[in-house]
């Protein structure tokens, strides 16, 4: 069986080293010879090399790619706090290995411990014996790693399970990425990104709602039917539906 494409065999999310490179290049599309200057201040040529395919696997830095367009916008409409969460959201819809570990989180109680080898079993239950205990080790501390830096977990050693406030345009920006992939409906809820923000149904309809009223999509539920649309927002980034 083919392993699957992660980066966390190596790094994590990196959102500071992102954060530098969006914040150079948002306004003048700079993306690339940022990554070539680097401003994330690596101190080798070789820690440059890296960083910067690593990056480029995770989040593009393409324009003409609808969902990095999306990245973009909701950059410059989020707050600071909510920035490591969109950069999460975008994320684990681009790797595998961090996308398996939802169901970890959603089984961890705010409060309790989110286990290094909770999430090494994961790993192994959907690739048996494809990983030496080692690497397998190493991805699984990478992954606690990312869901640390997106406010799902904190603490330096105890790894606490906690949950980060989700705003309506975090959770817009989920959805909106979900549309993107081709889901539609009530299949949204169950989407890659979405579930990675650990919210119960209900609560997803609260914020789709407070999205409609903030003008980023159009927001209905009635009969057991859910319609989310989003042709105002993409006309506001300037991308059209399904494309990649």
């Amino acid at each position: 069986m083919k392993k699957p494409k992660s980066i966390h065999g190596a790094r994590t999310i990196m959102f500071s080293e992102l954060e530098k490179v969006m914040d150079f290049s948002i306004d003048n599309e700079a993306f690339l010879e940022s990554l070539h200057s680097n401003v994330f201040g690596k101190k080798s040529a070789d820690g440059i090399r890296q960083t910067s395919r690593f990056l480029k696997r995770l989040y593009s830095f393409d324009s003409n790619n609808p969902r990095f367009a999306a990245l973009k916008y909701f950059w410059k409409i989020t707050e600071p706090a909510e920035k490591p969460l969109i950069a999460f959201v975008f994320a684990i819809n681009n790797d595998v290995i961090l996308a398996e570990s939802i169901q970890v989180l959603r089984d961890t109680a705010p409060g309790h411990k989110a286990a290094i080898e909770t999430f090494e079993e994961e790993i192994e239950k959907y690739h048996p014996n494809q990983y030496s205990p080692n690497t397998c080790k190493s991805m699984a501390q990478n992954i606690a790693s990312s869901w640390k830096q997106a406010g799902f977990i904190v603490g330096k050693v105890k790894n606490i399970r906690t949950q980060p406030e989700i705003g309506y345009k975090v959770a817009c920006f989920a959805f909106l990425l979900a549309y993107l992939k081709g889901d539609r409906g009530d299949f949204i809820w169950n989407s890659t990104g979405v579930k990675s923000l650990c919210l119960s149904e209900s609560k997803l309809r609260e914020l789709a709602i407070e999205c409609a009223k903030n003008d980023l999509i159009q927001y209905q539920y009635a009969g057991s039917v859910t319609a989310l649309g989003f042709n105002n927002l993409l006309n506001k980034i300037g991308i059209n539906g399904n494309k990649d």
